[in-house]
């Protein structure tokens, strides 16, 4: 029987519900919630900004907010000043948050917590897809994440990057994610993804285990994960010649996920080399920085590597099976497999998670008591958009 719901809309629920907040919230702020208590109420205005320049991803913060304003019975005044997937300087006022000083004390250290993270991983998203505008994404992120509600959040991020991209540039973006939970942040009902090493390993061959899926999904394309064994290569090539109408018609893949340990088979660091002079002759010419001389003919998989693939795919007569290119493929991979023009057709990637946690960091400050502007010195330019609020 299966488990799969009859809709992909259900999500990870906000959290901390109204009766959890006191236990997650800063201790000073349950302080001064009890000392507004004592010497009366005031509406007060909060400014929330960040350190660097990102892409505005605030809808889950705003969505908690809300809820926990309606649990409480009060209402808040919520100003964006940016519009969902717009890009924000650094120190930029991001929201003006108003209302009821008892009611919003305690929930700053909660609301913080919903809205750096996924700016940032919108920002890396965003920055990936404009650079290979003509690849497509999918958002392996969940298996990297630290609970249900980190991977809500890192879903949406992509989304939102992904949508800014499309918009400023029409590039693919992400067209989906490995978890049916968050599919529907791109416009899915269920996660995508076929066959993992542990079912190749199960299977005993490559061949074997894509003989199962097919059978057991007889239907459904086929992305072959052929690293097990460590013959991407023949292994490919095999699955191919098994089914060469699903090759022909484009429903096979194959997915390059070799580690960093080892080169893809047939090359090493001199086959490397010429597989890159025979296709970007200057490319290694304009390369010093040792990272991005191993994602073009390093170990794993590298420019060379998926160069390689490509011309045996060609040559077997397998030209419309598809490249899926994963491992590491964050934003400086991605600026660098943008340069050589590398054939990939999708990127599977968690590598838009934000790699500098304190990158992530929000502040919250108020900047206004009872309609007054006051703000700490040194802070006085969170009060630029505050007239407009």
């Amino acid at each position: 029987m299966s488990d799969k719901p009859k809709s992909a809309s259900w999500k990870a629920p906000a959290k901390p519900s109204h009766d959890e907040i006191s236990g997650w919230s800063d201790h000073y702020f349950l302080k001064t919630k009890e000392t507004i208590e004592r010497f009366g109420d005031r509406e007060v205005t909060y400014a929330v900004f960040m350190r660097r320049p990102v892409i505005f991803a605030p809808k889950l913060m705003v969505e908690w907010l809300e809820a926990t304003a309606a649990e409480r019975r009060v209402e808040f005044g919520i100003k964006l000043n940016y519009d969902e997937g717009q890009w924000v300087g650094a120190g930029e006022p991001l929201i003006y948050i108003t209302g009821s000083f008892f009611h919003l004390v305690d929930l700053e250290t909660l609301y913080l917590q919903k809205l750096g993270a996924a700016c940032v991983a919108a920002n890396n998203a965003f920055t990936m897809c404009v650079e290979l505008p003509d690849v497509s994404f999918m958002a392996m992120d969940a298996r990297h994440c630290t609970g249900t509600e980190m991977a809500d959040m890192m879903a949406y991020a992509a989304s939102v990057g992904s949508k800014a991209a499309q918009n400023q540039v029409g590039a693919k973006g992400f067209v989906g994610n490995a978890t049916r939970a968050t599919a529907n942040y791109f416009g899915n009902e269920d996660g995508m993804g076929t066959t993992p090493h542990a079912l190749i390993g199960y299977a005993g061959s490559t061949l074997k285990a894509a003989e199962m899926f097919i059978e057991t999904f007889p239907d459904e394309p086929l992305t072959i994960l052929p690293d097990y064994y460590g013959r991407e290569i023949t292994d490919t090539l095999t699955v191919c010649r098994r089914f060469p109408q699903m090759a022909s018609e484009g429903k096979l893949s194959v997915r390059l996920d070799t580690h960093g340990g080892r080169f893809l088979e047939g090359l090493d660091p001199q086959a490397s080399y010429a597989v890159l002079e025979r296709h970007v002759p200057l490319a290694i010419r304009r390369y010093r920085n040792e990272a991005e001389l191993r994602f073009l003919t390093g170990t794993g998989v590298s420019a060379a590597a998926i160069f390689h693939m490509r011309d045996k795919l060609d040559s077997a007569g397998f030209e419309r099976v598809r490249i899926v290119a994963s491992s590491g493929f964050g934003v400086a991979k991605c600026k660098v497999m943008a340069d050589v023009k590398a054939p990939i057709d999708v990127i599977g990637t968690g590598s838009f998670l934000p790699e500098s946690w304190p990158e992530t960091y929000v502040t919250a400050d108020i900047v206004a008591y009872g309609g007054r502007p006051s703000v700490k010195l040194g802070r006085e330019f969170l009060l630029k958009d505050l007239k407009d609020k």
